[in-house]
């Protein structure tokens, strides 16, 4: 990982209006960096504003406010065409169901070239064909599977045709959004592991968003918590995990299940209290640690550093 910010957000903002009067406030002003040749994980309960965070980046949604830049560029200023065209082969998203975002009526060639022939990439069908051959053997797929449809293959295999779609166009930096939620878990592994795989092999970045904090542990070198629109903790992967403080972190990762009976039996697992706060002032994202920030008051921070230090 280089210390080259690929992505700058900046006090993210993502609102919906539901009512005349009523406003959800997906996402909340949020703060957070991503580095070259990273993998930033985003975890979180359902309906925290993860994957409404993702496709903000990536402009699915226009944003309420704040900045999104990719390497320097404004992502949701005015853009022409051409400018859209150009940012959409640099930034590509893996989706969440591979059920659903798959084209039923399109083989698995033209879904995959889908990409190659909206950016022009490709000068022939000859040379079409072979560059989605090469995309399926990358992802560990064979270029016979080439003229099937996606109702012939499973859920991981049609996770891993995603996949080879998104990389079709080169691009540098991957949001995958919840990509193994919908697999079993006997393939959920093998899908996070050609992820890092292909990372190693490419230089890829990700933005990698899903709840099951074990597995975002294992593929990310930098882990963010959401809690209802709001970035309550920011850490390294291996400081979030041994020294968590914010208490919602807490309470996720005592909820992770260990693959030992007798530890299971005496689990405490923590409830988490939003009322707990101390609600004097407004909690400002605070560096507690080099590289290690929490949402907190001031009263908050000095007792997380007591307790960090005992």
């Amino acid at each position: 990982m280089s210390q080259e910010k690929l992505l700058e957000v900046t006090n993210l903002k993502q609102h919906f209006k539901t009512g005349r009067h009523s406003v959800v406030k997906a996402v909340d002003g949020i703060t957070f960096d991503i580095y070259q040749g990273e993998t930033f994980g985003l975890v979180g309960e359902s309906g925290c504003g993860k994957s409404t965070t993702g496709r903000s980046i990536i402009r699915l949604y226009n944003a309420t406010d704040g900045d999104v830049k990719f390497k320097g560029e404004d992502v949701h200023g005015k853009k022409s065409k051409a400018e859209l065209k150009k940012f959409n082969q640099k930034m590509q998203m893996i989706f969440q169901d591979p059920y659903a975002s798959l084209n039923p009526r399109m083989t698995v060639l033209d879904i995959i070239a889908e990409g190659l022939d909206v950016h022009g990439l490709t000068s022939n069908n000859a040379e079409r064909k072979a560059r989605v051959e090469d995309l399926l053997e990358r992802v560990g797929l064979n270029k016979e599977h080439a003229n099937r449809y996606p109702h012939e293959f499973s859920g991981g295999q049609r996770q891993r045709i995603g996949i080879a779609r998104a990389l079709a166009v080169d691009p540098e930096f991957i949001i995958a959004d919840e990509p193994i939620s919908a697999l079993d878990v006997s393939i959920q592994a093998q899908v996070v592991n050609l992820l890092k795989d292909l990372q190693r092999e490419h230089g890829y970045t990700y933005l990698f968003i899903a709840h099951d904090l074990s597995m975002v542990k294992y593929i990310s070198d930098r882990i963010g918590v959401m809690y209802f629109g709001k970035m309550v903790e920011l850490a390294d992967s291996d400081e979030l995990y041994k020294n968590p403080v914010h208490p919602y972190t807490k309470s996720l990762l005592s909820a992770i299940p260990l693959p030992d009976p007798d530890y299971e039996r005496n689990r405490v697992r923590t409830s988490y209290d939003p009322a707990q706060h101390d609600s004097s002032e407004e909690p400002e994202f605070r560096e507690i640690r080099p590289k290690h920030w929490v949402l907190c008051t001031t009263k908050e921070f000095e007792a997380y550093k007591l307790e960090l230090n005992d």
